[in-house]
């Protein structure tokens, strides 16, 4: 991170603690991220009025001003319309950023008008049917009714004015000029969830330990004419999917990466849709939706726009709720993900019921990393079954033990599983990091040293002693298909051998060390006249 945009984020953070009062840091963040992603949907619709010469702007005169003029009356749904179609949303003019700053700072807010502010943007969102999934209902999250706002609507509209002030205030360009708004996103987003203690947890996962599953997920991975699909099954706020366009080779150019996702949470899958966004991911280019992966397969043929999805992607990857409860009643089998392992994840562990929903989708040139915690290595029944079938069908490709405590609300140590459909050989490979990061404060970090150690690793695929084995299949099946790391990689270090003369020597010299001392006391005590 720059030294400029350190500062930019130090401040707002700061600022963003001071104003939020007595609220909960992962509520707060409903506010300030949703009129940050405001203020950016607007500033994006004036570049496009611009670029596209949309309206006319005297020299001198302001984007809104021209905008306010210009799209009125009976031309407004026709602005609306042209802007929807290439967008995939509208903002009235009334509505835009600058327009809602003019009237805060001319104290002409009244505390409807953010209500309506929202009320009209799912309205236009209407416009366009393609990107109807992508914009609607994505500020509902925005309680304009909190109590901790203020106890009156007044003192509410007041507390939200102060918040888009605070958005206003905000740089967006960088020391050289470039965009770094989703870096910003990123970082409250990253501060949010560790002051939100266990539920940071279910909406982001820490930037080192995305950046271990990316890297995997695109080794090997050339740049190319063809569009590349990652999929997340539980993806929380979209971070672990933009990290994977981050290692992709031209993953920063447009239309080169394709994101699928799922979140159960509604709050999570809105903070998703504009967090996405807000890194310059375009509608077009991502299809994420609101419901629980175990109940509803997704995506999976047609929705109901009747528009085609692919069933499986050249990328998984995932870090979902650990052993979460789920309904594994017995119809279930009959469900294409489950019904060729025979068994269902146990109802209060449904581990294994995302791995096999996530090897489901996976294609078979394509490669999948999935954060689970240890449990799922050596759980017998059931799980002990699935996890046989499915080494037995040759896709578990590596496994990697983590350190204890990188996660936000999760102190145990947990493990990044690696599938692929097209495996050559049978082998396993076993890779020991737990003992390998950086402690801090509260919760320890991987440095880009461990994270490079790593990735050598999986590439180099070879024993590396104390740290990584790799693991024959008749080696595995002699172990009862248990995974449990410690059995294949043995980070026991021998005590050094002890040198008994030595010792014996050291202390025969103590002795007379001691012997000495006490003569020169007693010697002293008798000059001062004390009886010894």
């Amino acid at each position: 991170m720059s030294n400029n945009l350190q500062t930019i984020t130090t401040k707002l953070w700061a600022m963003a603690n001071e104003l939020r009062g007595n609220m909960d840091a992962a509520e707060y963040k409903n506010y300030i991220l949703a009129f940050m992603f405001y203020r950016y949907l607007s500033e994006h619709q004036e570049g496009y009025l611009i670029e596209n010469n949309v309206i006319d702007v005297a020299e001198g005169e302001s984007i809104n001003k021209a905008y306010l003029e210009q799209a009125n009356g009976d031309d407004l749904n026709e602005y609306l319309a042209d802007i929807s179609s290439s967008l995939g949303y509208a903002i009235s003019p009334m509505d835009t950023w600058e327009s809602l700053i003019q009237k805060i700072n001319n104290s002409m807010v009244i505390p409807s008008d953010y209500q309506t502010l929202f009320d009209n943007f799912n309205k236009n969102a209407e416009l366009n049917k393609e990107a109807l999934n992508d914009f609607r209902g994505v500020f509902n999250d925005v309680n304009l009714g909190d109590s901790r706002l203020g106890s009156s609507t007044n003192e509410r509209a007041k507390s939200l004015n102060r918040i888009v002030k605070l958005v206003d205030s905000v740089d967006y360009r960088g020391e050289d000029g470039q965009d770094v708004l989703g870096e910003i996103y990123e970082y409250l987003i990253g501060q949010f969830a560790a002051n939100a203690g266990k539920k940071g947890g279910e909406f982001y996962t820490p930037h080192e330990v995305s950046k271990i599953l990316a890297k995997i997920v695109t080794d090997g991975v050339e740049k190319s004419d063809r569009t590349f699909s990652v999929y997340d099954p539980a993806c929380g706020s979209g971070s672990l999917l933009l990290t994977v366009q981050n290692e992709l080779p031209g993953g920063d150019q447009a239309g080169a990466i394709k994101f699928y996702g799922q979140e159960k949470n509604t709050t999570t899958y809105n903070l998703a849709r504009m967090n996405l966004m807000m890194h310059g991911v375009s509608f077009n280019n991502m299809t994420l939706s609101n419901a629980d992966t175990l109940e509803s397969d997704w995506p999976d043929g047609k929705n109901a726009e009747g528009i085609d999805h692919p069933r499986s992607f050249d990328a998984v990857v995932a870090n979902p709720p650990y052993s979460a409860h789920w309904d594994n009643r017995e119809t279930k089998l009959k469900d294409p993900r489950f019904s060729e392992y025979g068994k269902l994840a146990p109802k209060t562990k449904a581990d294994y019921a995302f791995i096999l929903h996530s090897l489901y989708h996976l294609n078979d040139s394509g490669r999948m990393a999935i954060v689970l915690p240890h449990g799922v290595l050596f759980r017998g029944a059931a799980e002990g079954s699935i996890r046989q079938t499915i080494i037995e069908k040759n896709y578990l490709d590596t496994v990697i033990g983590l350190p204890a405590n990188l996660f936000y609300g999760v102190s145990i140590p947990t493990t990044i599983l690696v599938f692929k459909k097209n495996r050559k050989t049978k082998e396993i490979l076993f890779i020991d990091a737990s003992n390998e990061f950086e402690k801090g404060k509260n919760q320890n970090r991987l440095t880009n040293e461990n994270i490079n150690k790593i990735i050598k690793t999986y590439q180099d695929r070879v024993d590396v002693d104390k740290y990584a084995h790799v693991a024959a299949f008749e080696e595995i099946k002699e172990n009862e298909y248990n995974l449990n790391i410690p059995r294949y990689v043995d980070t026991f270090e021998e005590e050094q051998a002890i040198d008994l003369d030595e010792v014996n020597k050291l202390l025969e010299q103590d002795k007379k060390e001691i012997a000495a001392l006490e003569t020169e006391i007693n010697e002293q005590l008798r000059i001062l006249g004390i009886d010894v």
